[in-house]
């Protein structure tokens, strides 16, 4: 009997699809939920990874009921897109748009509604896009695959954030209710490590980010026709290996060393069960396809996220065949420098009338971010000033400056202050935008 009693143990520690509380030979159904959490078509590269991804889930076999998309969907068929209907990858990729679930897109994409898809509440999301949700159960595998702006502790979406507690909270509470065996999330966006700080290692959840929590995620594959960056590292790293991989016979820890490798401009990190990284990729995004012969080589021209929108004007400008669009570009130029400064202005306002003195703002302003405790007081305070002063989602400068909301929630003042503070602040701005 104590025979037995080992050897399922054993059998669940390397069977990637099955709950170690239930023993039995049903390998159980693929879900994935992808979600690309911006908008506007200097982000074209945020919807073209997302769409990526669903051909590599779809290609593999994981049929499109047990696919949620969230896309804004913006893009395809944007004015400025030259090649309309048709969203790419890679320089030299095929079209990757075509098929793509509109499962929630536009205003539907939200913190709120990822969450309730995310933890399968059906009824939360009747009249809402497809009303698709993640109804995963025991014996079922969930893939899960963000790519956006982010902060510390948060992830930005069109026209709000969610943050790391709230995200955390939503794994911990699919775990207790057995809503999968197993769970991968891959997670592209600046600081995108701090989201994953409290992920516990006993849930069956292994995560991985493209940065670490105190540095940018970067974007790649700038694309002189379209002028635009097609795609981030981290991400066309992992799906480019995906496209070319065995999928049912590479390990999540091989993908992961290959990622890490590859993207050499930030700190891949892993959280979570470290036991995991011996299931197969397949396990999760599908291992029905044949590889794929690896695409032809392209510069990445790869640069932090968040000098995206400067630096295509930049390209834009170098491009310009006339005098009056370089002056049209260069107004653009000088626009998006005023409006920076705008936010950092907000941001210091913010500070020295919060603290009692010159020195400590200073010091706040120039301190490297500091781990967030405070979590109270800075959720406030991100979610108050996004929705009164800048919106974060549409604003790459102003999330580069959260860490400064960060280090001045982790001083000694009242939380009640700080939001005051930036209510009146954000009251006297006129320049939001």
């Amino acid at each position: 009997m104590l025979f037995v009693s080992l050897l399922l143990v054993s059998l669940a520690s390397v069977n990637c699809r099955i709950f170690p509380e239930i023993q039995d030979d049903f390998e159980g159904k693929n879900w994935a939920l992808i979600v690309a959490g911006s908008n506007g078509w200097d982000n074209y590269r945020h919807q073209a990874d997302v769409c990526h991804a669903y051909q590599i889930l779809h290609r593999n076999g994981i049929p499109d009921k047990q696919i949620v998309v969230m896309m804004y969907d913006d893009i395809a068929n944007n004015e400025e897109n030259k090649r309309p209907g048709v969203i790419i990858n890679h320089p030299a990729g095929d079209d990757v748009y075509h098929g793509v679930p509109k499962d929630y897109n536009g205003e539907d994409v939200t913190p709120k509604n990822f969450l309730n898809i995310l933890q399968g509440k059906k009824s939360a999301m009747a009249g809402i896009g497809s009303g698709k949700v993640i109804e995963s159960g025991p014996n079922d595998n969930v893939f899960v695959y963000f790519t956006d702006h982010g902060a510390p502790g948060l992830i930005a979406f069109p026209s709000e954030e969610l943050h790391a507690k709230d995200l955390i909270t939503a794994l911990n509470s699919m775990y207790n209710a057995k809503q999968y065996a197993k769970l991968v999330f891959y997670l592209e966006a600046c600081e995108s490590g701090s989201m994953f700080k409290d992920l516990s290692s006993t849930i069956n959840i292994y995560a991985t980010s493209a940065a670490n929590g105190k540095e940018s995620s970067y974007a790649c594959y700038f694309d002189k026709t379209l002028e635009v960056y097609l795609g981030d590292l981290y991400s066309v790293k992992w799906m480019e290996d995906s496209d070319t991989e065995n999928l049912g016979k590479e390990s999540l820890h091989k993908q992961y060393k290959i990622v890490r490798t590859e993207t050499n401009l930030s700190h891949v990190q892993e959280f979570g069960d470290m036991s995991m990284t011996k299931c197969k990729v397949g396990d999760f995004q599908g291992d029905e396809a044949k590889p794929l012969n690896p695409l032809p080589f392209a510069p990445l021209n790869a640069i932090p996220s968040p000098e995206v929108p400067m630096a295509i004007l930049y390209h834009k400008l170098e491009k310009a065949s006339s005098l009056e669009e370089m002056q049209k570009i260069r107004h653009k130029i000088e626009d998006m420098k005023r409006l920076n400064g705008n936010i950092h202005k907000t941001i210091e306002t913010i500070v020295s009338q919060s603290v009692k003195s010159e020195e400590d703002a200073d010091r706040i302003m120039q301190a490297e971010t500091k781990d967030i405790t405070d979590w109270n007081c800075y959720k406030q305070a991100t979610t108050k000033f996004s929705k009164q002063c800048y919106t974060l989602g549409q604003h790459d400068y102003a999330m580069t400056l959260m860490g400064v909301l960060v280090n001045l929630c982790e001083e000694p003042i009242e939380t009640s202050i700080v939001l005051q503070t930036i209510d009146k602040v954000c009251k006297l701005e006129t320049n939001k935008v």
